[in-house]
């Protein structure tokens, strides 16, 4: 499917701006009307991170007049082998700062609208209805539902894209044309089934990969060029080097923008999506300890046994002496309760607190009583304990 430009109009381009953009002008698709159209355009990266670094810095290069961008964040040294809009010298700056820095470098010409606040249901229409389309770089569930839920009720393009590991999808949802990223995934996966980049890993040049085909479909959509990725859905598989397209449909019933839709106001996102550690112990709270409290229980004369449930890739960056291994997925499937000692307390750990708390609150489902979750976990523990071994 075609569609008309987003952007109707647009001011005259200057001699140094018709220099600049002279590969551009070039084409017949995009010609001096074009680039005026993408100077007067309005994007919102959401997310200053692996797939809005590429996304900002070609969406400025392009000519792109106002890009906005959200990320309450600050940068980190684990973010820079995939975030190559930020650099060491920003190290602790907040990632809007740096990356408005970074496109300004790129198009001095671009305006630059920083957004320093998590995006939420308080403030996810009035942002994102500023805009033309939307960017969409986030790397969790509750923002990408939160996204597309006020994209459909503003009737604005969500060109979306996701990485973990080796893999990547990126697609363009957009209501009225074509499904919504519910239609397609109607309900969030399980609390924990799917790790995060930071627990999970990535790839970092597959975020220019997916980041990229994101930018361009932002470029077409302003112009209303080629074909958009609306209902078909791209896999990149960077082991395989190969990119798959599948066709997707629109939901007539979908909550949000089906035909008799039940979801017309932002809800919740946390609470929809089960954000594991949100919720409590069905008994009562979870019983957790610091990461101090546990240092002084492993050094009293009968102490817990600590339980590590990371994989094997994480424990080799860094762990907890004399802790045992026993991953999240075995505590999931029921095996980890039959090496699990009764008569002993067990203090469980993982990376930040959240695979320990669902594998905490499954212990005592199945009867162990004496069990707690670390509270921030091996994070805490490089912190706070030994910081002689490396952050990730």
């Amino acid at each position: 499917m075609s569609t008309d430009p987003l952007v109707k109009t647009g001011r005259p381009l200057s001699r140094a701006e018709t220099t600049r953009y002279a590969r551009h002008v070039l084409l017949p698709d995009v010609g001096r009307d074009g680039q005026e159209r993408l100077s007067a355009g309005r994007v919102l990266v959401v997310g200053a991170g692996g797939l809005g670094s590429p996304a900002l810095l070609y969406l400025a290069a392009a000519g792109v007049g106002t890009i906005g961008v959200v990320d309450a964040d600050v940068v980190d040294l684990t973010n820079l082998h995939r975030q190559v809009i930020h650099s060491d010298a920003d190290i602790g700056r907040p990632k809007t700062e740096s990356a408005e820095a970074a496109v300004h470098r790129v198009n001095p010409h671009v305006t630059v609208v920083r957004h320093d606040v998590a995006l939420d249901s308080s403030n996810a229409l009035e942002i994102i209805g500023g805009y033309d389309l939307v960017v969409d770089g986030t790397d969790n569930f509750p923002t990408r539902y939160l996204v597309n839920d006020a994209c459909v009720m503003l009737g604005k393009p969500h060109v979306w894209g996701s990485i973990l590991r080796f893999d990547g999808q990126v697609s363009v949802w957009w209501a009225g044309h074509g499904p919504c990223y519910r239609c397609v995934f109607p309900d969030p996966p399980p609390p924990g089934s799917v790790p995060s980049c930071a627990e999970g890993g990535v790839l970092g040049v597959l975020c220019a990969a997916i980041g990229s085909v994101q930018s361009t479909e932002a470029i077409k959509l302003l112009l209303g060029i080629g074909e958009p990725l609306v209902g078909r859905l791209v896999v990149h598989d960077a082991l395989r080097q190969t990119w798959d397209t599948l066709t997707v449909r629109a939901d007539p019933e979908c909550p949000v923008c089906g035909e008799a839709p039940t979801l017309t106001e932002l809800i919740d996102y946390v609470e929809f999506c089960g954000v594991p550690g949100a919720a409590a112990h069905d008994e009562g709270d979870l019983p957790t300890v610091t990461v101090r409290e546990m240092a002084a229980e492993l050094e009293a004369a009968d102490p817990p046994l600590l339980v590590d449930v990371r994989g094997d890739e994480e424990r080799a960056i860094a762990s907890i002496p004399g802790a045992v291994p026993i991953h999240l997925d075995r505590f999931r499937s029921g095996e980890a309760f039959n090496e699990l000692p009764s008569d002993r307390r067990v203090l469980i750990h993982c990376k930040v607190g959240g695979r320990s708390a669902e594998a905490t609150r499954l212990a005592l489902r199945a009867g162990l009583t004496d069990v707690a979750n670390v509270e921030g976990g091996i994070l805490a523990y490089l912190r706070e304990i030994d910081p002689s071994q490396p952050e990730y």
